[in-house]
């Protein structure tokens, strides 16, 4: 990894703590899927770290973020509890959305953090309007969204991107471009696969960054984010990256050889950041292995708070079904 930011011991330690815990909450989850604690859909971020926790250094705790349905990993690098995803997941009332959205529908307004969206691009519309109620509210606040290369296919995107640009709000629109939409290949949905090529048709600065790479990404998000704030426009970042799991747990994965994963997996931003650390003299062997052993610990506890869980009762089904119903 070339070295382009200046860590501390203490950061450096601190970032790759936030990629190992989004690693192994993600494979607990799958493990947690398979027993039938875990039900409905479930996405998983295993290889995009980098991006998550990348850019996301590079807001403060008063901007917003929105997200696709691939998001436990924004959400925990965010700053949300993991036991209250963990038990979102598993269902029950603790959860951060009381266990009524599940893996797709993460929310937490005290992180500023809103989802968790399961439609495919239906959010950014909904940041395009976050941003220009912080602008209208003369807030240097920043909202970003993130998404996928599928949802940059759809037609809310090039709305958004447009009225973004109308209206010049301060919104940073960040792709995923992980090469798939679902299981379709983004040489089959894009007739120009440089996704960052879309912005400049909107005026809209626009950059690509190596998504597998920690401090290249935090790099290109703290321009971005830079360039919002002095001028109040927004900003289209690229971050190509991958994911290492099929699309989710339904997914039979027939679209895309192993050969190409396993080469995928080489790139592996937690080894690549570990590698850095440890030839910048940031960190040791010893205390590598004391991050995993206290991310092993957050997930325990994540999955024993998830279990000991309460059920909501069924007379309260209806609730939330319409605003007038029940007030929280």
């Amino acid at each position: 990894m070339e070295k382009k930011k200046k860590l501390d011991a203490k950061e450096g330690q601190r970032l790759l703590h936030q990629m190992i815990l989004i690693r192994r909450f993600e494979e607990k989850s799958a493990e947690e899927y398979t027993k039938s604690k875990i039900r409905g859909f479930l996405h998983l971020y295993v290889g995009e770290e980098a991006v998550a926790v990348g850019v996301i250094q590079a807001l403060t705790e008063e901007d917003n973020v929105l997200s696709t349905y691939r998001e436990h990993g924004h959400a925990l690098a965010r700053g949300v509890d993991p036991k209250a995803i963990m038990a979102e997941m598993y269902g029950k009332l603790e959860g951060c959305s009381k266990g009524r959205g599940g893996s797709m529908h993460l929310f937490d307004a005290t992180k500023n953090f809103f989802g968790g969206n399961a439609i495919v691009s239906g959010h950014l519309p909904i940041a395009v309007g976050m941003a220009l109620a912080a602008k209208k509210q003369k807030k240097n606040k920043v909202t970003c969204c993130f998404f996928g290369d599928g949802a940059a296919a759809e037609g809310e995107f090039h709305e958004s991107m447009n009225l973004s640009a109308l209206w010049q709000v301060p919104v940073l629109f960040v792709c995923e471009n992980n090469l798939y939409a679902m299981g379709t290949a983004i040489r089959f949905t894009h007739s120009v696969q440089q996704l960052e090529k879309k912005g400049p048709a909107y005026g809209i600065e626009s950059a690509a960054v190596d998504g597998m790479d920690l401090l290249a990404v935090m790099e290109a998000a703290e321009k971005a984010v830079k360039m919002i704030r002095e001028t109040g426009k927004p900003y289209y970042l690229v971050c190509n990256t991958y994911r290492f799991r099929a699309h989710s747990m339904f997914d039979a994965e027939l679209y895309r050889e192993k050969s190409e994963v396993e080469e995928w997996k080489k790139k592996d931003p937690i080894p690549k950041f570990q590698d850095f650390l440890l030839k910048e003299n940031l960190i040791s062997a010893g205390q590598i292995a004391e991050i995993e052993t206290a991310v092993e610990e957050e997930i325990r506890k994540a999955i024993a708070f998830g279990e000991d869980g309460t059920w909501e009762e069924t007379g309260d089904l209806t609730r939330f079904v319409y605003s007038e119903t029940q007030s929280i």
